[in-house]
């Protein structure tokens, strides 16, 4: 059932990439959205049968693969992977839909953004750690592609500077896996014979600092943070869409499931230090968005910020903090991608995304009026609104976090004063007042263009309402993994062995 999953983009990516040369660029988005809603559908399917009392991977897949390396085709859902396999089908489906139908080398590029979900798709259900550095480096290749081929004017810059940073990010990941299977004598890459928990303390934070340091970079976490705001200016929309809402989760899920939940005495260890390390992020994430013009590039900061509140849930790591970074991880989705749809839109009929430039969106006769709506919820969702599911993922991040580091924690909170700053500063500049000169005479905007932003924005209102759907999917799984005698976030950093 899961290798389906996998299949299904690959099949529509083969058919499409493959297909004779009359292939419209119309048949071809339409082959690729269909596969995509059969993908989306069979992991609602999935979603349905699964069993959230059930701690366990679920619908496991098996098989030998490369017997002399340890590596197996091992496959699994979870409480963990469940919704980012959800978010996933979803933001696939919205980006191919919302793609431009008039651009060139339609085939090449539906072909690589199956080929992109594929990568996702099997890492999220990867249970060997190096069948998900195969699916990790397989996204690598379509998304650089995408950026340079169909990007912006520096669009070879941005392509290539994300290029090497995953690159080295991969370089990180594969050592500590190897050296977690060599070092504690496993006779395989599979989670489930993995034990290396009986390696000693600086044994395990020599592996976990490769973690952080690769996971770091794809989440991103500052310093490594560079790469993303080049790489969201000169991406078209639906592939913002992707990076934003789906592959930045690569990262806050690799450190959740092969740091906290593999090295935990040393993840224990360290727990202060990220602890603070999410501060930063999440301060300097909110302070550069405040400085920014251009509505993309603060859309793009504020990711760096909010992914600093995952950081901090899972220093806590306590099972209310960690089913929080979870939850945090679907609204980021499902938020981040309705703000750059709508900023896509905006640039679409304007012609600029600059706030020096744009004045008056709002208008209702001659301006966007819907659009200018759905923005002002956006913002009220990433600036935690009550009512929205932005504020419920925040909420159960500080609740769950204030007793372990309360300092950081309250600091934290600070961000989502800085979040209502620097989007405020965007709605007030590019949607109300009086309607520039330079935009006076924009084109209608169709409902093809609303629909997409128009179902994010009903997700994140329902799930603000009834977050307990997405809560009763994760939270066994979370418990579970939490719930471990050696893994206590406050340790005591002179006497790590002691909880």
């Amino acid at each position: 059932m899961l290798s389906t999953l996998i299949l299904l983009p690959l099949l529509g990516a083969t058919l499409i990439g493959f297909y004779p040369a009359t292939m419209s660029g119309k048949l071809s988005r339409r082959l690729a959205l269909g596969c995509a809603v059969i993908t989306f559908l069979w992991t609602v399917f999935l979603a349905i049968q699964f069993n959230p009392g059930e701690i366990g991977q679920q619908f496991a897949e098996s098989l030998p693969w490369v017997d002399v390396l340890g590596l197996n085709y091992n496959l699994g859902i979870d409480g963990l992977s469940l919704p980012l396999l959800l978010l996933n089908g979803l933001l696939t489906c919205i980006a191919i839909y919302s793609s431009d139908e008039s651009l060139q080398r339609p085939r090449f590029y539906y072909s690589l953004i199956l080929l992109l979900s594929v990568g996702v798709i099997g890492a999220f259900l990867s249970q060997d750690l190096l069948l998900f550095f195969i699916f990790y480096e397989l996204e690598l290749i379509p998304l650089y592609l995408l950026i340079a081929i169909w990007g912006g004017e520096r669009r070879g810059y941005a392509a290539t500077k994300f290029l090497i940073y995953t690159a080295v990010s991969a370089i990180f990941i594969l050592a500590s896996f190897l050296g977690m299977v060599w070092l504690s004598n496993s006779p395989s890459f599979g989670l489930a014979t993995l034990n290396a928990q009986n390696l000693s303390l600086s044994t395990q934070l020599l592996l976990l600092g490769g973690i952080l340091v690769g996971f770091g970079i794809k989440i991103p976490l500052v310093p490594f943070h560079t790469w993303l705001p080049d790489a969201h200016v000169e991406a078209s929309t639906p592939i913002s869409v992707l990076l934003a809402g789906v592959l930045l989760k690569l990262g806050t899920y690799g450190l959740l499931r092969f740091g906290m939940n593999l090295l935990p005495e040393a993840w224990a260890y360290v727990a202060p230090w990220l602890a603070t390390w999410a501060v930063i992020s999440v301060l300097f994430g909110a302070s550069c968005a405040i400085a920014q013009t251009d509505m993309k590039k603060m859309v793009a900061y504020s990711s760096i910020g909010h992914m600093g509140y995952v950081l901090l849930a899972a220093a806590a790591a306590t099972p209310v903090s960690v089913l929080g970074a979870v939850m945090q991880m679907v609204s980021h989705g499902l938020i981040s991608a309705l703000m750059f749809l709508l900023v896509g839109v905006v640039y679409k009929k304007a012609g600029s995304r600059d706030l020096d430039v744009l004045r008056g969106l709002l208008n209702p006769e001659r301006g966007m009026p819907v659009i200018g709506t759905l923005m002002v919820l956006g913002v009220m969702a990433s600036a935690g609104i009550p009512g929205m599911v932005g504020f419920i993922s925040e909420f159960i991040i500080f609740r769950g976090s204030l007793a372990v580091f309360p300092i950081q924690t309250l600091i934290s909170m600070l961000g989502t004063g800085l979040t209502a700053v620097y989007f405020l500063i965007l709605l007030n500049r590019a949607f109300f007042g009086r309607l520039s000169a330079q935009v006076s005479n924009l084109p209608r905007v169709y409902w093809s263009d609303r629909i997409p932003a128009l179902i994010l924005a009903l997700l994140i209102v329902i799930f603000g309402i009834q977050p307990s759907w997405l809560v009763h999917l994760t939270e066994p799984t979370i418990t579970a993994m939490v719930n471990t005698p050696s893994l206590v976030a406050t340790v005591s950093v002179e006497k790590p062995g002691k909880t």
